[in-house]
């Protein structure tokens, strides 16, 4: 449906009319020679410069420019057929851990070995692409926090966002966990109080920014945002030394009791993830979250037209342009040829 942003700009049209008939006309100046018949032909040469082809085709030009102006300020939008937005489902915040720990291979998927980022990568991509009418945001941290998706229902962006996280792009040698779950609070605020939700992931231990995990998360349990806390990274790992084999816990650092606590403070739970198979439960078991209604929203797609009228305006101006132009007084005189006199003999 073709609809007029400001119709108010129309009362415009009538604009050049006042202004020709408010405008004071210059003054007379009386001719030096005095003409008795001069009055006669002046409104004979006026008859003919009104009934002049070209002067008709200015006066055109000049008023289908003036109406395409005031049209392109009224600012015409096509709007198409309503949409109806996701009606149920969450605000869902997704952060992320990509510190440099994350990069320890100590996942399997399939018959290789696997770094932590990668898993990760590969199920909550599954998990993003399943959950269907919720809002997701996608957060990164490491020694600092950002948001790299705000709220949005557009899951493929978060998902190729988030495939698109390399470890390094933040300054990867701490993990402020505090400031994601502040940065997660933020953005969660304002939302429905049912359905704020934040999923945390990380293989570490807070040792970084301007606030404390526990801090953050009174806040967060302030606020009514659950936080669901994952923690990931093997128990056991087998590495082949000098001496031999050895067996090590490459998540040694990784402080679970610290992250229970934040989950158990907002009403949520935590997760302990020591291989693809548990990471891929903990998902599933976050997709079993309830729905919660939400406000019906519709939506109509705006395509703006404006530019169009705009565009015929300034080409029909330089059309005018070269309407006005005397090019018959710019050609070049011509000269008529004298003949070639010959000598008599």
């Amino acid at each position: 449906m073709l609809e007029l942003t400001w119709p108010w700009a129309l009362l415009a049209l009538p604009l050049p009319i006042f202004v020709h008939w408010l405008l004071a006309r210059a003054p007379r100046q009386d001719a030096a020679l005095y003409v008795p018949f001069f009055h006669t032909l002046t409104q004979l040469a006026g008859a003919g410069e009104k009934l002049a082809p070209g002067r008709i085709l200015k006066l055109l030009l000049c008023v289908l420019i003036w109406l395409l102006l005031v049209l392109a300020a009224a600012r015409p939008q096509w709007l198409g057929e309503p949409v109806q937005l996701p009606s149920t489902g969450r605000d869902l915040m997704l952060a992320v851990d990509i510190s440099g720990s994350m990069e320890a291979q100590d996942m399997a998927t399939g018959n290789r070995a696997a770094s932590r980022i990668e898993v990760v990568k590969a199920v909550v991509g599954d998990f993003v692409e399943r959950r269907k009418g919720d809002r997701l945001g996608l957060i990164l941290f490491a020694a600092h926090a950002y948001i790299q998706a705000p709220l949005t229902f557009d899951r493929e962006v978060v998902g190729q966002l988030l495939e698109e996280a390399d470890i390094g792009i933040i300054e990867e040698s701490a993990t402020a966990i505090g400031d994601a779950i502040g940065l997660a609070v933020r953005h969660l605020r304002k939302r429905p109080e049912n359905s704020r939700v934040l999923a945390l992931l990380t293989d570490g231990v807070n040792n970084a920014g301007e606030i404390s995990p526990l801090q953050a998360s009174q806040l967060a349990g302030s606020e009514n945002i659950r936080i669901y806390a994952i923690g990931i990274g093997a128990d056991q790992l087998t590495q082949q030394t000098f001496f031999g084999a050895r067996t090590i816990n490459p998540s040694a650092e990784l402080d679970e009791a610290m992250l229970t606590r934040i989950a158990e403070a907002t009403g949520g739970r935590y997760f302990r993830a020591r291989n693809v198979g548990d990471l891929v439960g903990i998902y599933q078991e976050l997709d079993r979250l309830e729905s919660v209604e939400q406000d019906e929203q519709t939506y109509r797609p705006v395509r703006v037209l404006f530019h169009w009228p705009l565009g015929a305006a300034l080409l029909l101006s330089f059309a005018f342009a070269l309407a006005s132009i005397p090019w018959r007084s710019l050609a070049p005189d011509r000269i008529p040829r004298q003949p070639e006199r010959t000598s008599e003999a």
